[in-house]
Parts: structure tokens; sequence; C-alpha cells
């Protein structure tokens, strides 16, 4: 039994890392007030970046590449999470249409560069560097709670789930956290209060391209091995589904993730597990969309997101 148990919590946390950093990226743009429906497209340059960085430089940095390289595809999540914010906060550009465009850019610019750099291939060459199985010191030990959490496990999920304390922190315990929610309340009347309302809507995308696009990197490292044009397939949207069952609470949204991962890791595992091992397999496979679905129709009404959210700001006003 608790063989079984550290299996499915340790595939559990290798398939929810990706979402929880992506989730708590979006929790921190919609707290702005920016909808950030393009998560799954900065997920994607961020796999793509960090694959590249990974193959180029591991013969360099070594066992430290795929966390540099988590870095790196955070970086040019930022980078492409400004087309967002720009079109949404200074250009006034609708919300949802803003995040759709760059979903559609997104995979038409990473495979033109794949087959750029690989020789005409649709997909990368298999990464050098990737995130192992890690135990913890001294936690490992401990009698059955350390062979289930703490042995052979995922390190990217327990930072992701370390952010998730950092990020709940910066909301709702600092200056900065407390600004960012007035913002996404009430823009007006924090504008009257001289807080700068579009550079905390700035701060809130670039946040959100950060953590996804070091969701992304986790994914190539952690599951995929490799980047393809199905490398990122729905867990941007995912991550949408996770942060708002989560109600844009950073500990909640991190459970929701969790909830997710564990669905999607059951189309890996579950031929290992009693009685789930019974189900055709192509039902464990589409379980984690269905979840989403079903998480959108029962939850999206209930859960009351920041008031300004998805609003354009026109300072005048």
């Amino acid at each position: 039994m608790v063989e079984v148990l550290s299996i499915i919590v340790s595939s559990a946390l290798v398939y929810s890392a990706p979402l929880i950093f992506t989730a708590l990226g979006g929790t921190f743009s919609e707290r702005s007030g920016v909808v950030n429906v393009g998560l799954e497209g900065i997920m994607t340059v961020g796999a793509f970046s960090a694959t590249v960085f990974n193959l180029f430089t591991a013969s360099t940095f070594g066992s430290w590449t795929p966390w540099l390289s988590l870095l790196f595809g955070g970086l040019i999540g930022v980078v492409f999470s400004l087309i967002h914010a720009v079109a949404t906060v200074n250009l006034r550009a609708d919300h949802i249409v803003s995040g759709t465009v760059v979903n559609l850019m997104a995979p038409g610019l990473t495979i033109f560069l794949t087959k750029m750099i690989f020789d005409g291939h649709g997909q990368s060459d298999l990464i050098k560097e990737r995130f192992g199985k890690f135990s913890f010191p001294f936690l490992k030990d401990i009698p059955i709670i350390g062979e289930i959490f703490f042995k052979d496990t995922s390190a990217p999920a327990y930072v992701a789930i370390l952010v998730a304390v950092i990020a709940y922190f910066i909301i709702f315990k600092t200056k900065f956290g407390l600004r960012l929610r007035s913002v996404g309340e009430n823009p007006q009347a924090a504008d009257t209060l001289g807080i700068n309302v579009y550079g905390m809507k700035y701060a809130g995308v670039l946040i959100s391209g950060l953590l996804g696009g070091i969701g992304g990197a986790v994914v190539v490292q952690s599951i995929s091995g490799q980047f393809s044009v199905s490398t990122i397939a729905g867990q941007g949207f995912i991550s949408m589904a996770a942060m708002i069952f989560g109600k844009w609470n950073p500990i909640y949204v991190m459970g929701a993730a969790i909830f997710f991962g564990l669905s999607q890791s059951l189309a890996v595992i579950g031929n290992t597990i009693p009685l789930i091992n019974q189900l055709e397999p192509v039902w464990l496979q589409v379980a984690p969309y269905v979840l989403t679905l079903l998480v959108l129709v029962l939850f999206i009404g209930r859960s009351q997101g920041p008031k300004a959210n998805g609003q354009v700001y026109v300072k005048s006003k």
C-alpha cells in the first residue's frame, strides 16, 4: 500500500508542478485586473526556450542546466507576455482576444524556429540534462511519510509549492500585494490614492509570463524530454481552471493544480493502481480535460474574481 501511495504522490507532483507555476502566474495577472488567456502560449515559448538552452549549454553547466533552463524559459515568458501587456494596458485591446492571439502565435513561431534550428525536423533533439527523481536528505528516512512524500520525488514540485506560499505572502501580506489587489478591484480608486495602475497591471502580467514560462520549462525537463507542437497540449487552460477553482488564492490554487496534476498522472500510472487499472486507458487520458470542463461549468459562476478583472482601464475616467 505504501509503495502504491508513493507512486501516486510522486507522479502527481511531477505533473502538477508546471500547473502550479502557471496557475500562480495567472493569479498575479488577474489580481491586477488583466485576464491572461495566453498562458498556454506563454508555456509553449517557455518550453521551447528551455529546450534550446538545455541542449546548447548542458556541456557547460552540467547538472545545473535544468535549473538555469527554468530561469531562461521564465525570462522568455516575460518577454512574450509583454505582447499581452502592451495590447491590454496601453492599446486597450479586449483581454480575451489578446490572449487568444498570443496562443495562436506561440505554436507557429516555436515550430518554425524548431525546424530552423533542428534541420527541418518538427521536434527538437532529446534534452541532455533532465530533472530526475530527488530524495530529501533525512526526511526520506521518516517511516511511511518519508517514503511517500520525500523519496524519489520531484524537486520542481516542491519549489512550486514554496513559490505558492511566497505568492500568498506577497499578495495578502505586503504593500505590493495590497496595491495589486486594489488595482484589480477598483483601479479608479487606486489611482486616486496615487497608485500607478498601469505599472501594477504590467507587473501582474509580467509575473504571469515569468511563472508561465517556468511552467513550460518544467514540462519539457520533467515530462516530455523534448519540444514539439504537442508538448504543451492544454496545460495552460488547465492552469486557468485551477486558478478559478482555487478562487485566486495561491494556496487554494496550488491545491487545485495538484488535483489536476493527479488526474493527468493517472493516464500514465493508472495500470499500476488497483481498480483504476480496470478502466479503459482512453478514459484516463481524457480525464484532465473532462475535469477542467466540469470545474469551469460548476464553479466559474460561483467563484468571484477581482471585480475589475478583464475591464479596460482608461486613466482619464
